[in-house]
């Protein structure tokens, strides 16, 4: 299952013991700084901070994303209470989980919602094995030519971007696993669903 030869290529990827679930051990003591590239959702003097490494190619993260984060922006990120951190990470096909890194950046103020569209839909487009035509298909929906489409796959400073991101996140930030969360800079290991994650906001914000 691979994107056709008019995709991106992406080399040097390859990263042994990448695996889906869990978190990394190591635990952190204060809210993460930022880093480039980073996307965020909710107001910056929240007192939550909800750190997320995720791919677009993680089944994993794909459940996460549509059924535990919008009750997260629902609740707690649209009520100020916490800001969310969203960061990129690359597992197989890491050519999928970078064109829809890509393609959610080629919208303007549609990150989010073309990169929900992306997990939406990857059972889908896993099962029809056109990735390249799954991924031209959402771009069409947000408004792209198939011209658009095929640049933005080749847009090669964009490729780079994502690829920077990626191996900070794996070499710099020993991020190693997707889904991996982190709350006010302590790793959520085990459930991550809304009910534990509601439970982590309310001892992070008694400090």
């Amino acid at each position: 299952m691979t994107l056709d030869r008019r995709a991106l290529l992406i080399s040097g990827l390859a990263a042994p013991g990448l695996a889906l679930g869990g978190a990394p051990a190591v635990a952190r003591a204060a809210p993460l700084p930022p880093v480039p590239g980073e996307m965020t959702l909710g107001s910056p003097t929240a007192p939550v901070q909800l750190v997320a490494y995720a791919s677009a190619s993680c089944p994993h993260c794909a459940h996460w994303w549509t059924q535990v984060l919008p009750l997260v922006r629902e609740r707690f990120v649209d009520t100020g209470k916490v800001r969310f951190v969203f960061r990129e990470f690359l597992t197989p096909p890491t050519e999928f989980a970078a064109a829809g890194f890509i393609l959610a950046r080629r919208i303007p103020g549609k990150y989010f919602e073309v990169l929900t569209t992306v997990f939406q839909r990857q059972e889908e487009i896993y099962r029809s094995e056109k990735l390249w035509e799954g991924l031209q298909a959402i771009g069409k929906q947000y408004g792209l030519t198939d011209a658009q489409f095929a640049a933005a796959m080749n847009d090669q400073a964009a490729l780079k971007g994502v690829n920077d991101r990626f191996f900070r996140a794996l070499n710099q930030e020993n991020i190693e696993v997707t889904p991996t969360f982190f709350v006010n800079g302590a790793p959520i290991e085990g459930d991550t669903g809304f009910d534990a994650l509601a439970k982590a906001f309310a001892v992070a914000a008694k400090g």
